[in-house]
């Protein structure tokens, strides 16, 4: 690096770094010294000519042609760039300290050339030479502006030789104009030296700005990465996602394809629930890490929230589900929590583009109700949103609309099936089944109603519509027969569903004892413990609790315990086994155990008389099914208990 005076300037310099203030100076220079060796060259060409008839060619022909020459060489040094940034730091800081010798050395050749032909001549010639003298000391001044070292050294040494020789030669007219020049050499110096000190300062002032702007850039950036990273599992996160995929289609050509999918873990709720949530954090965090190691140019993975991911795969559908594939695998190898091991599975759906749709909020909604799908009829595969699918969402959109607009009380309606005594065959209550008949779809199943009612947040009124109307048809029915009702599991875990419920049964004025709640084991999935309050609560108002399709779900007649319920229903996929030995085994052991735990059961799906003889052998008191009566009007169910139906079996004879 040059060293700069010790003047003003050096406080100001120091603002800048030693490592760009050479580089700066060096930029504006090499602009600027090939223009003072041309202006040079050219000033000596002239002076030159003006002598050529009267001075020796070594003079007028030999200097100039050196000059040109030296010239030639300088402004191609100058002017041929560096490949790397260390190489142009050391070109710069060599090439400033060079200048500053040059300057000097061409100054004092030229000034000594111009003297030397001054000798020669007349008055012409004599002020040719103090012309050429103002015009290099002038022209190096402008040209090394970013170099004042160089340009006060090339000023002074022109000066320092060839005021005196003015003075010493005489007449008093060249003395004038020797001091003349020295004078306003001298000012324009110091203008040259201020104009260095702003160049100075500027680059000090564009050097904080960069630094500020690429701290800025610098923080944007990383506040961009947070934004779009999830804290715990370290995956980019929702908003990446449809940025993403925002990104994707914009771009999209004709011939492009990717998929969507989002993925949704099976089991890692009881994870939360009985290790507790750092436990399933930890397991999080694991996946996240597993995930990652899987993500590429052609594979992004996000946390969408709680245990749901979504997949962006920049490839045609097939390879996208066998990228799926892998990554279900991740989820199903067994995680090492420190002081538990866990295995849990998932679930995910798939939509490509462009057949499932040609935007985001389509994409997303295909894969997300592929999922849906999957998680409810193929729990731990991969489903690929289709034209059946499509279908099915059309036909629960017409759902949606018609429940939306449906007069509940006019359109939901009941159907009971009688509940009976195994060895008699005696009445002894009915099950009350949900029906709907809209006007614009028709005939709507119970599985059906219900699930587009929790799609639509209309869970509770469709519960509350119907229980209003099994406890006005509790007024026909005999006081001895008690009356099954059925609940899901957002009515178990609605707070405002249940008060209400709760209210419905208090006002019954000691009827309560005739109502039975039943839920199902996946109803106690979602939250166990807000429904086992719910079930306390409501089994408090005298209301008995029964568990629906018992063999289907999670649990075990173990933590049936745990539950305030009164009565079990052994599902209807249990009855085809009652003829081999095995399955009796099994249901027997079923019925010991439910009567250790003073549980009454009964037995659903009876459709033949050799169920009903061997679930009767098996010691279960209740049965009901097809066999026995299909589910009808309450006054054709009641028909059961009287002779009035030559449908009723007869009663079964055993021992």
């Amino acid at each position: 690096m040059t060293d700069v005076p010790a003047t003003a300037d050096d406080d100001v310099e120091t603002v800048v770094s030693a490592r760009l203030l050479p580089l700066a100076q060096y930029r504006n220079l090499s602009r600027q010294v090939p223009v003072l060796y041309v202006l040079l060259a050219i000033n000596a060409t002239a002076v030159g000519w003006a002598y050529a008839r009267i001075a020796p060619p070594s003079l007028t022909i030999g200097v100039p042609v050196v000059g040109i020459m030296l010239a030639l060489w300088r402004i191609i040094h100058w002017s041929t760039p560096q490949t790397t940034p260390v190489e142009m730091l050391q070109q710069a800081r060599t090439s400033i300290r060079r200048a500053e010798y040059f300057s000097v050395s061409v100054g004092l050749t030229f000034v000594a050339w111009a003297i030397t032909l001054d000798r020669y001549g007349g008055p012409y010639e004599h002020a040719h030479i103090t012309l050429f003298v103002a015009i290099t000391v002038i022209g190096c001044i402008f040209c090394l502006t970013y170099a004042p070292r160089a340009a006060r050294a090339v000023t002074l040494s022109v000066l320092g030789l060839y005021l005196p020789y003015c003075v010493l030669r005489g007449p008093s007219e060249v003395v004038v104009m020797a001091v003349d020049i020295a004078m306003v050499g001298l000012l324009v110096l110091k203008v040259q030296s201020d104009s260095f000190a702003a160049f100075v300062l500027l680059e000090s002032s564009q050097f904080e700005l960069r630094t500020e702007r690429s701290q800025a850039q610098r923080l944007g950036a990383e506040n961009a990465l947070l934004a779009h990273t999830d804290a715990l599992t370290g995956l980019p996160n929702r908003r990446h996602f449809f940025n993403r995929l925002d990104i994707l289609l914009a771009s999209a050509a004709p011939d492009t394809r990717f998929a969507v999918g989002v993925i949704d873990l099976d089991r890692f709720k009881p994870v939360n629930d009985t290790l507790g949530h750092n436990f399933g954090d930890r397991l999080l965090a694991i996946l996240g890490e597993r995930f990652g190691a899987m993500a590429n140019d052609r594979v992004t993975v996000v946390r969408l929230g709680g245990d749901e991911f979504g997949l962006i795969i920049t490839d045609a559908i097939e390879p996208a589900e066998a990228i799926t594939a892998r990554l279900v695998e991740l989820v199903q190898t067994p995680f090492d929590l420190g002081e538990a091991q866990v295995r849990i599975g998932c679930s995910c759906g798939l939509a490509a583009y462009p057949e499932a749709g040609d935007n985001a909020h389509d994409l997303f909604d295909r894969a997300d109700f592929a999922l849906y799908h999957a998680k409810n009829q193929q729990r731990g595969g991969i489903v690929r949103f289709s034209e059946a699918l499509e279908h099915l969402i059309r036909s629960e959109q017409s759902l949606e609309s018609a429940l939306q607009t449906a007069d509940l009380a006019r359109e939901l309606t009941l159907a009971y099936q009688p509940i009976v005594v195994a060895r008699t065959l005696q009445l002894s209550g009915l099950e009350a089944l949900a029906r709907w008949e809209s006007p614009s779809v028709g005939a709507v199943p119970a599985e059906m109603l219900i699930a587009t009612a929790e799609r639509l947040g209309m869970a509770r009124q469709v519960t509350l519509a119907l229980f209003d109307r099994a406890l006005a048809d509790l007024a026909l029915i005999p006081d001895h027969l008690r009356l099954s009702f059925n609940l899901s599991a957002a009515d178990l875990i609605d707070p405002e569903t249940i008060n209400a419920l709760v209210a419905r049964i208090a006002a019954l004025r000691g009827s309560q004892r005739r109502i039975i709640l039943e839920i199902t084991e996946t109803s106690l999935i979602p939250d166990f413990q807000v429904a086992r309050a719910a079930l306390a609560r409501l089994r408090s108002e005298g209301a008995a609790i029964a568990v629906d399709d018992f063999g289907t779900g999670y649990s075990s007649l173990a933590r049936l315990n745990e539950l305030p319920i009164d009565l079990v229903k052994i599902d209807r996929s249990f009855a085809t086994r009652l003829t081999d030995p095995a399955g009796r085994r099994l249901m027997a052991a079923v019925r010991n155990l439910a009567s250790a735990l003073e549980v009454e059961c009964v037995f659903e799906g009876i459709e033949t008389e050799g169920q009903l003889l061997e679930a009767t052998l098996a010691g279960f008191h209740y049965v009901q099914g097809y066999y026995l009566a299909r589910p009808d009007r309450l006054d054709r169910a009641l028909r059961f208990a009287t002779s009035e139906t030559d449908d009723r079996p007869d009663a079964v004879g055993v021992g």
